[in-house]
């Protein structure tokens, strides 16, 4: 329903009428309407599950070991939109929300980082565990919870490109490089980003890094 819908159009009495139930019945189940999302995130991280046993296969590569389950993440989150803004409001670290977590703290371990650098590079790749990137100043997802809209009308001036030459030249090229894009290239971004990451964490790891005390 969430997947065709978005989750906006979600709620108990809809779920009901779509089970064929009286809403009363859900309540069996679910304590309400977050526990349900508390669930469904569950059932999507648990779509990683196989993508994991083979990132375990990977042997003695654990940036390929945590590229496949970062990877197979971002997978899920392209296949069920509705999925980041649910995540991104989630209070509760469900045990199938620690068991990703833990997995990928262990590639980090068992590649021989410290676990002083592999707290720090899980810090670094941050939502990217769940397959989508931080940006500023993207509009919200379809039926993104608590999303803030834009205004009907704005009263701030207009920019004049002549202030930004910086942004006008990079925004110049990417249109050379790609003339029929409409936008930024998303899963490219995303993989540039993890691998420069993964990358870092491993020239820090050949160095020794230590966080300072």
């Amino acid at each position: 329903m969430s997947d065709r819908d978005g989750v906006e159009a979600l709620s108990m009495r809809s779920l009901a009428q779509a089970l064929d139930v009286v809403p009363m019945a859900l309540y069996k189940h679910v304590a309400d309407k977050e526990d349900l999302l508390n669930g469904m995130v569950d059932v999507v991280i648990s779509e990683y599950a196989s993508a994991n046993s083979a990132a375990s296969e990977v042997e003695g590569d654990w940036r390929e070991g945590a590229r496949v389950a970062v990877l197979a993440a971002r997978r899920s989150v392209l296949a069920h939109p509705w999925v980041r803004g649910v995540i991104e409001t989630r209070v509760l670290r469900t045990p199938m929300v620690l068991h990703h977590m833990e997995h990928l703290t262990q590639c980090f371990l068992r590649g021989g980082l410290s676990p002083d650098l592999a707290h720090h590079g899980m810090h670094v790749l941050g939502s990217r565990i769940w397959g989508f990137s931080p940006e500023m100043f993207n509009p919200p997802s379809a039926g993104t919870p608590g999303a803030t809209k834009p205004p009907k009308r704005s009263t701030a001036p207009a920019p004049d490109p002549a202030d930004f030459p910086g942004i006008m030249a990079v925004a110049a090229d990417a249109q050379t490089r790609r003339p029929h894009a409409t936008g930024c290239d998303e899963d490219f971004e995303f993989v540039f980003a993890l691998d420069l990451i993964l990358d870092a964490v491993a020239r820090l790891h050949e160095q020794g890094w230590q966080s300072p005390n």
